[in-house]
């Protein structure tokens, strides 16, 4: 394998930084020093990637354990689509924190810790074998700790130890399962279409099967998928705007890579298909999905809300995946990335309305439309994009995982995925919509000779507007990602 010492970079240079703005007191003392050291390193980062990505696959062994155990990053075309989401939202939300974090304590920890966390999961998109992967899963954990905990209020406090219990049960059971795994497979390195042991596997099928839906829980703890959802509706309100909009659009999706990994890339998805396994997980990701949209159409606050959306909507991922179909695939990797540009603008949006009015309730935000238009609306477009109204990216995703369920061989669920998808989509319509048509049109009592100006700087409203444009324009010209897309789900199954 070709030894590519360029997969070092994205990985160490954000981490490297991160710690000088966190220790340097120099960096510590002057503003405009430490955000050009952190914007120059999110913008070095997302080129570094791209130029990587248009490489030819290759890898890089850093560290050998053991003869089978080594620490090793590999690009293939799940590294490149997870790593170049990753690098252009993470630059997205820190331009958004350049002005936000200006009324937030110590905002050089937040820019440190956020610059270590990219790294982080740079690493663990580059990830070569499932050791590496789970060494990167958990720094992932440790290190975005402190962005839930920024505030150090009780509620913070206590938001990030549910945070970091939740977490830590779920990679334990996860970290049983690579303990077993490692005794049935060939090797650790992910492999397109699984590396089991047909041999050694003989007999032991029953195993097996115990310890993938382990891991199906254990990585989807991370993803917000039922029963481990419980941190994210309690983490996410608690951090800054920029941070939640991170844990929610990308840091989740970690479950879902997790999950990518060790179905299609270790166990191989025959291991599972026609099992009790497959649907144990389609039953979960439905069930998470109805009951994430029902308690984000009954939540009052804005942020809180958009968190109980992102159980839902990550659980629209996990159901494509668990169809165990090219279709499928499709519709659960395209989900990814227009969920994430469009949960960002989400968060970055209540984000720019906390900072210029301090109303955090859906009900007090009559009229806000008059006031931040731009946001506002930028706010309706990604939300129309949530429900999946053509032509956005949301109706594209959408109609892969309805059509894949309905062409899977997997019984009732073949009609039920679709049902449960539509009525998740008029619940998303409920829990969003509002916020627009109440906006805009505040009713006959508002007073609006009285309407000021509150649009944020261009700092927050070019991410958002970049991220809306984006949402809409993969819904009107999909054929590049969806294509790219497939070729995954080709080589896999």
């Amino acid at each position: 394998m070709r030894q590519n010492l360029l997969l070092l970079i994205p990985v160490l240079l954000p981490i490297v930084a991160g710690v000088l703005v966190l220790t340097v007191k120099r960096i510590r003392g002057e503003r405009k020093l430490m955000l050009g050291i952190s914007l120059a390193a999110l913008l070095a980062v997302l080129a570094v990637c791209t130029a990587i990505a248009f490489q030819p696959d290759g890898g890089l062994d850093l560290w050998q354990l053991t003869d089978t155990i080594t620490i090793a990053f590999h690009v293939d075309n799940v590294s490149r689509l997870f790593s170049l989401l990753t690098c252009f939202v993470w630059l997205m939300a820190g331009m958004f924190s350049v002005e936000y974090m200006k009324h937030e304590r110590d905002e050089f920890r937040f820019f440190g810790f956020y610059l270590i966390v990219l790294g982080v999961l740079i690493g663990l998109d580059y990830a070569a074998n499932l050791v590496t992967f789970y060494v990167f899963y958990e720094m992932m954990t440790l290190t975005s700790l402190p962005l839930v905990l920024h505030e150090l209020t009780k509620e913070a406090v206590m938001a990030g130890l549910k945070y970091l219990y939740y977490s830590v049960a779920g990679a334990f059971l996860a970290l049983f399962g690579i303990f077993v795994i490692a005794h049935y497979a060939t090797t650790l390195t992910f492999t397109p279409g699984g590396v089991l042991d047909g041999t050694a596997l003989a007999g032991h099928e029953g195993l097996l099967l115990v310890v993938v839906f382990c891991m199906i829980v254990g990585f989807g703890t991370k993803a917000g998928m039922f029963p481990m959802h419980g941190w994210l509706p309690t983490a996410h309100p608690v951090a800054p705007a920029p941070a939640s909009a991170v844990l929610s659009g990308l840091i989740t999706k970690a479950g879902i890579l997790g999950i990518v990994r060790v179905i299609f890339f270790m166990v191989g998805p025959d291991l599972i298909r026609g099992t009790w396994v497959q649907t144990a997980w389609m039953v979960l990701a439905l069930l998470t999905v109805f009951m994430g949209s029902m308690l984000a159409y009954k939540e009052p606050v804005m942020k809180k809300r958009l968190a109980y959306s992102t159980v839902s909507q990550v659980s629209y991922m996990m159901f494509g995946l668990s169809l165990l179909t090219p279709l499928g695939m499709v519709g659960a990797l395209s989900h990814v990335v227009f969920h994430s540009l469009v949960k960002n603008t989400l968060f970055l949006g209540a984000g720019a309305i906390i900072y210029k009015t301090g109303l955090k309730k859906v009900s007090e935000l009559r009229g806000i439309g008059k006031q931040m238009p731009i946001t506002i609306w930028c706010f309706t477009l990604v939300s129309l994009t949530l429900v999946g109204i053509p032509p956005t990216s949301g109706f594209v995703s959408k109609w892969y995982l309805a059509t894949g369920a309905l062409a899977a061989d997997v019984g009732a669920f073949s009609w039920i995925g679709p049902v449960v998808l539509l009525i998740s989509a008029l619940l998303t319509a409920g829990y969003l919509l509002p916020v627009t048509i109440h906006g805009f049109f505040p009713g006959a009592d508002y007073d609006y000779g009285n309407v000021k100006e509150l649009e944020p700087s261009l700092w927050m409203l070019v991410p958002m507007l970049l991220m809306t444009a984006g949402a809409v324009v993969f819904g009107m010209f999909p054929a590049p990602l969806i294509h790219f897309i497939e070729t995954i789900a080709s080589a896999v199954m």
